[in-house]
């Protein structure tokens, strides 16, 4: 059994603060969804618990199974179990991604041998319908968007963290795709006690990710968390019903000393 905590995580990116003191643990096996509006920090906690250049982390902890994380290299953070299925996936012309896969196992001490590699590949690919034509392409040349995202879902498959991010693993994807990535991770979560942590504006993707708590983050903090009928009050009543206003005017006061509504 592993854990991934987050402990009073307050972060910023040049002089504006965008996480106040976040807090949540996610043990072996669990989902749990981030939901949030616009601007409210989803993206900039995923970014700053994988190390992403360009935030300043002002105080708070990123533990896994106890073991500080903030402060080491992105790289040391995946070789040690997290994983980020990135909104964006990025293009990489003249890398494989079998040759990219090999050499991640092979930097986690396990076995990147190619054709061992290339038959895994193929069986993985089934189980999401990603065409094996694209095993052969250079890392997400030339993919649309839901193949992307169901590449980087065959790669999370393939590499078995112990916890992953899931930024937005909804974005731009149809039906078919995204219950196809959904129910891969769905299933990971229960053959390799795969933790998750979704993040998401809607929750169409719960309804196939099924979290068992769900977090609701306004303005850089956690509002409320309960279990997944908080997605069917999201549905009904949208985010003003979990926006204190003690909440949003304690944030705007942090950030916005002078009145100058950095959070329009």
């Amino acid at each position: 059994m592993s854990t991934l905590e987050i402990r009073d995580l307050h972060a910023s990116v040049g002089k504006k603060k965008i996480l106040h003191g976040v807090n949540l643990s996610i043990s072996s096996g669990e989902v749990h969804a981030v939901m949030g509006p616009n601007g409210a920090g989803k993206s900039t906690l995923s970014a700053v618990v994988m190390g992403k250049t360009g935030y300043t982390v002002t105080s708070g902890s990123v533990l896994l199974d106890g073991v500080e994380m903030l402060g080491i290299p992105t790289w040391k953070r995946a070789s040690a179990g997290l994983h980020l299925v990135m909104q964006y996936p990025t293009e990489v012309p003249g890398v494989m991604l079998n040759d990219v896969l090999s050499e991640a196992l092979k930097g986690r001490g396990r076995d990147g041998d190619i054709a061992r590699l290339d038959t895994l590949l193929k069986t993985e690919a089934g189980r999401i319908h990603f065409d094996e034509k694209f095993l052969d392409r250079p890392l997400n040349v030339d993919l649309s968007g839901g193949e992307k995202k169901r590449n980087e879902t065959l790669q999370l498959s393939i590499l078995k963290p112990l916890f992953v991010i899931l930024d937005e693993l909804d974005s731009g994807l149809d039906v078919d795709a995204l219950r196809d990535c959904a129910r891969r991770v769905m299933d990971a979560t229960s053959e390799d006690s795969l933790g998750a942590l979704v993040i998401t504006h809607y929750s169409r993707l719960l309804t196939e990710l099924r979290p068992s708590k769900i977090h609701i983050l306004v303005k850089g903090q956690i509002v409320k968390t309960g279990g997944p009928e908080l997605a069917d009050v999201l549905e009904r009543d949208g985010y003003a019903a979990f926006t204190p206003a003690e909440v949003a005017a304690e944030a705007d006061a942090k950030d916005d000393p002078m009145g100058l509504n950095l959070f329009p």
